[in-house]
């Protein structure tokens, strides 16, 4: 039985995705439906699904970064991205070895998506195309896209400190609440490690683990180890971060 991850980030396009894969093929067994890139790419690298359905805007990794990742982690897994996007987009979709769905998804669409899987089986496209359509589609989709964030503000005990987001060293999520760690120590941020990701600056701040993102500007040095993790020290903190096997193709040329 063939194998699938759903990644979507709004709940009731993934439900509704997952509906129609079932009705449409049956024998997919559907394991894995995450709502953010970091959750997708784990659930990809640990069950080597046979497809990903990749939306292309999530918070943190976008669907085009999960499929550049998995070129590694799972390198025999079919993508198909879902996108919103317009026509400028679609053409450079039909340029490389990689199949869309346009939203809203139709039936008749994904029929023939699945028909276009189930003929080539195990093949998947080469890091180079996806790194074309990464430029592409990610140059078109920033003009849209909000300033990122500059400063926030966070407690420490009773006391409410303003941090600029240059200060950070990284975050790391607690409940519904996320840790700034600056060189000064920690803070509560009440806003989620979720939400916080599409206010940052994608080009610098980086996700390494579904609870932690980091600012590689105060990255010292990534070193692997044993396991095939990254270990990232640090320029103004005495710990270390661990790299999540699958997430350490993201930091390729560091």
């Amino acid at each position: 039985m063939a194998k699938a991850v759903i990644a979507e980030d709004e709940e009731l396009l993934r439900t509704a995705l997952a509906s129609l894969l079932r009705d449409t093929w049956p024998q997919l067994e559907l394991v894995a439906e995450c709502e953010d890139g970091a959750s997708a790419l784990e659930a990809i690298a640990e069950h080597q699904p046979d497809v990903a359905f990749l939306d292309i805007r999530m918070p943190g990794l976008t669907g085009l970064e999960v499929a550049t990742a998995i070129t590694e982690a799972s390198p025999a897994t079919q993508i198909v991205f879902v996108t919103a996007y317009d026509q400028y987009a679609i053409d450079a979709f039909d340029q490389g070895a990689v199949d869309y769905l346009l939203k809203p998804i139709t039936r008749e669409r994904l029929a023939t998506t699945v028909q276009r899987l189930q003929q080539r089986s195990g093949h998947h496209p080469d890091a180079a195309t996806l790194a074309a359509l990464l430029r592409q589609i990610g140059g078109r989709a920033s003009a849209d896209d909000k300033p990122p964030l500059v400063w926030i503000t966070a407690s420490t005990g009773k006391e409410t400190r303003l941090i600029l987001i240059d200060d950070v060293a990284y975050f790391r999520a607690d409940n519904k609440y996320t840790v700034v760690m600056t060189a000064e120590g920690e803070a509560l941020l009440r806003t989620p490690l979720r939400e916080l990701l599409d206010a940052l600056d994608a080009r610098i701040f980086k996700q390494i683990h579904r609870s932690t993102i980091v600012n590689l500007k105060a990255v010292a040095s990534i070193t692997r180890d044993d396991a095939g993790r990254g270990v990232l020290k640090l320029r103004n903190r005495p710990e270390t971060l661990l790299v999540s096997q699958p997430f350490m193709s993201l930091f390729r040329g560091m």
